[in-house]
């Protein structure tokens, strides 16, 4: 009973879902609502879905281990693929002149890809990147709308411990993930945020 909610919750809180939702929620929370939701969908298909069909794909190729990537050494396409796709979503915004909240959200997403790519092939560690995307969510919307949105903390917790339950994660590389998403997620949301104002 307890791995099967522990699966449940790494599909259902893996961090494609966390990077499709995220877009739309901050956009929600901006004046323009109709207009910021179109610039939402652009990070949403750059970040999420275009990276996502590529590892999907690729799990079904026997590429890497499935479509959670739980090798580390089967990273590289996937963390590589992301992080084009996000360069060219953040170019269409930047031409486009995107809302800042938009903007913000996408080079924080960029500067977490670039981070966890230095910890999983420069130091060559495991990091969790479900950890990473729910903790700077759970950051990034307290940002955007309060104190509310903290509860948002209950489920990535829960995907965190789902990590270390299943075996594919240590308890230091959730750890790592989590400070990762507080920190460079978070933190770079609202670093950009702030600095546009």
């Amino acid at each position: 009973m307890i791995k099967k909610v522990a699966r449940g919750a790494t599909e259902v809180l893996a961090p494609w879902v966390w990077v499709v939702l995220l877009p739309f929620a901050v956009a929600a929370a901006t004046e323009n609502v109709w207009k910021t939701l179109l610039w939402g969908l652009v990070v949403a298909v750059t970040a999420s879905v275009i990276p996502m069909a590529v590892i999907v794909r690729g799990a079904r190729k026997g590429r890497w281990d499935g479509h959670h990537v739980t090798n580390r050494e089967g990273r590289l396409v996937p963390l590589l693929t992301a992080g084009a796709s996000l360069t060219a979503g953040a170019v269409i915004m930047v031409l486009g002149s995107a809302p800042v909240s938009m903007l913000a959200l996408a080079g924080s997403m960029f500067a977490s890809l670039l981070v966890s790519m230095a910890i999983t092939f420069g130091v060559k560690w495991k990091i969790s990147l479900h950890a990473g995307v729910a903790w700077a969510a759970v950051v990034t919307l307290a940002i955007v709308y309060g104190p509310w949105p903290l509860l948002i903390a209950l489920p990535a917790a829960l995907v965190s411990w789902s990590r270390v339950e299943l075996g594919d994660h240590t308890l230091g590389q959730v750890l790592g993930g989590t400070v990762m998403g507080l920190v460079v997620g978070g933190g770079t949301f609202w670093l950009l945020l702030s600095s546009s104002g």
